[in-house]
């Protein structure tokens, strides 16, 4: 499946942000794997599941500063990997409670 037919087959709200003509699924593999996890459906974590393979999903994944933990999870299942291997895991936005600040 060439780059432009996955990219018309993803959920048209997924990207909506984007001008689709000048994204490319080879140049921003991070961004786009991080999106549909987060946002897309099920038919979306297919299409990515195809193009990319699941190493190269788990690979990118490792390397994110952030990633919603539910996604995490979901990721952790499908690939038998630990949480802790991923840098979002080590890398949490502190939330300072009022009477700390």
């Amino acid at each position: 499946m060439s780059n432009s037919e996955c990219l018309q087959k993803f959920t048209k709200n997924l990207f909506w942000d984007v001008d689709t003509k000048y994204f490319s699924m080879d140049k921003h593999p991070s961004y786009i794997i991080q999106r549909t996890l987060e946002y897309g459906q099920m038919d979306d974590w297919r299409i990515i599941w195809h193009y990319y393979g699941l190493d190269k999903i788990v690979e990118e994944c490792k390397k994110m500063r952030t990633l919603d933990p539910v996604c995490l999870s979901f990721i952790c299942t499908n690939s038998h990997t630990q949480k802790e291997d991923y840098r979002c895991y080590h890398f949490r936005q502190s939330f300072p409670t009022h009477w700390n600040s």
